[in-house]
């Protein structure tokens, strides 16, 4: 049938269409089709009547919250839909890398310099992303003395680039504050900022005033 052409329907099939307006528009064809032997009318022409006459079907297209998708579960059948072989032929397979992944990939033991300036080495290729790398310097000072205990972080005493076990002095977290540095009402001057040779200083200060206001606490 010409695109644009006039369908007419009779005041019998009008009733019928509205009164089962809510049926699946492939069902709701084959229904009509069947009921007054309309062989000219296609799925599309109902659709289109269906929406120019403004009848509701009560659906909105839309997956309502917490509705399970029909085919939740359910696996396609051999030859079709993920299990077609152009499907599988571009499928992610595990542990495979392609693109940019490929471009990017470092291997275990590959080292970089983190953001904050300090030596980072890859450890393994697992998940979480996150944890594949961990500072070189914590590395090799648990190397040298074990885990870091809890509550305990490393500082470091010069240069960040140095991660030898001497380099690095393990501190209680509860100092980190102090050696952030002040603000706009207290100008303190941050142990990060301060040139290697006064930062023992700025760190013995620390610790001397942590220890004075946790003999004030007990």
């Amino acid at each position: 049938m010409p695109k644009g052409k006039f369908i007419p329907y009779s005041a019998a099939e009008l009733d019928w269409l509205e009164e089962h307006r809510s049926m699946v528009i492939s069902d709701y064809h084959r229904a009509f089709v069947a009921e007054f032997a309309r062989d000219d009318v296609t799925a599309g022409h109902l659709h289109a009547l269906r929406k120019r006459k403004g009848w509701k079907t009560g659906r909105t297209g839309h997956f309502a919250k917490g509705q399970e998708p029909m085919n939740k579960g359910k696996k396609c059948a051999p030859g079709t839909g993920g299990l077609h072989p152009n499907a599988r032929r571009t499928q992610f397979k595990k542990g495979e890398r392609k693109g940019v992944a490929v471009k990017l990939y470092k291997p275990v033991g590959a080292e970089r310099l983190s953001k904050n300036g300090y030596r980072e080495r890859k450890i393994h290729d697992d998940m979480p992303l996150q944890s594949r790398w961990r500072a070189v310097h914590l590395i090799e000072w648990e190397a040298a003395n074990g885990p870091v205990p809890e509550g305990y972080c490393l500082k470091c005493l010069g240069d960040k680039l140095n991660t030898d076990p001497s380099n690095w002095e393990l501190i209680s977290r509860a100092l980190l504050p102090r050696l952030a540095g002040g603000n706009r009402y207290r100008h303190v001057l941050a142990y990060d900022d301060a040139p290697d040779e006064l930062k023992p200083a700025v760190l013995a200060v620390a610790k001397v005033e942590h220890a004075a206001r946790e003999a004030r606490k007990s």
